[in-house]
């Protein structure tokens, strides 16, 4: 564990010497926000894709939870990057990546950046019901940061996603250019969270290849598909390489009485 915690904290300072090599920004000054192409993900098809978390609301209410107990944890670290990723394909880690970006987001002195990272299958795009849209993850691969393939949503919620996959992503994703690209995007846009959506560990290294770039790990479980022994098997190879701030729960259909009562909207 101190080898992990000192792993952690050199990246970290690293990660700080680049950020504050350039000119801080002020807190009033949004350009690099405001200059990023602005995007309005369908509504109707959000819902459909049980992204509940746009607004408050009771349905929103376990992402604003994870929302409270996520920033509480990195605040205490003054950590700021947060994989997140599950065993398996199908447990749902995408919708609450995507929930979990609009939660944040919702706190007006917050600026969330979502990364998409599944490069195999990425499918934030298909949630928001956009098309045709930005290519991230190729001009990465290209050794390229395209400000233009990073989108807005609101005012404080950016998206770097991609329509399609790239090859080799494990590749992509160890080699230490894509960490730099990374680097500077954080330093470009100064986000207060920084989400990754990784791929599922137990079917590719892809996820293992960058959890060196993270402060910290959440993994996704759906219940009665996933089994303890493949939780076990991915919480050590997370422990391993970052800190695991937990499992979350997905697709859980029966709750109880008490813990289904809630405030009316």
């Amino acid at each position: 564990m101190e080898r992990i915690q000192s792993a952690l904290a050199k990246a970290r300072s690293a990660r700080d010497r680049k950020l504050q090599s350039g000119k801080p920004a002020a807190a009033t000054d949004s350009g690099p926000w405001q200059e990023l192409a602005e995007i309005r993900p369908d509504q109707t098809l959000l819902a459909r894709n049980r992204i509940v978390a746009l607004h408050p609301g009771r349905n929103a209410a376990s992402f604003d939870v994870m929302r409270t107990n996520l920033l509480r944890s990195l605040r205490a670290n003054s950590w700021t990057r947060v994989a997140i990723t599950s065993p398996t394909p199908g447990c749902g880690k995408s919708t609450v990546a995507l929930n979990l970006a609009f939660s944040l987001a919702r706190l007006t002195d917050k600026r969330v950046l979502l990364i998409e990272l599944d490069l195999r299958r990425p499918s934030l795009l298909g949630m928001l019901g956009l098309s045709g849209g930005p290519q991230f993850a190729a001009r990465l691969a290209e050794g390229q940061l395209d400000m233009a393939q990073v989108k807005r949503v609101g005012l404080n919620l950016a998206l770097a996603l991609s329509e399609n996959g790239v090859p080799s992503p494990a590749e992509l994703l160890s080699a230490p250019r894509t960490a730099d690209l990374i680097d500077a995007l954080e330093a470009r846009l100064r986000p207060d969270v920084i989400l990754f959506d990784l791929s599922p560990m137990l079917v590719s290294d892809d996820a293992l290849a960058f959890l060196d770039q993270v402060d910290c790990a959440l993994m996704v479980a759906a219940a009665e598909e996933t089994t303890v022994a493949e939780i076990e098997k991915c919480g050590k190879d997370l422990a391993m390489r970052t800190q695991v701030l937990g499992v979350v729960l997905n697709k859980c259909r029966y709750m109880e009485d008490e813990e289904s009562r809630a405030y009316p909207d």
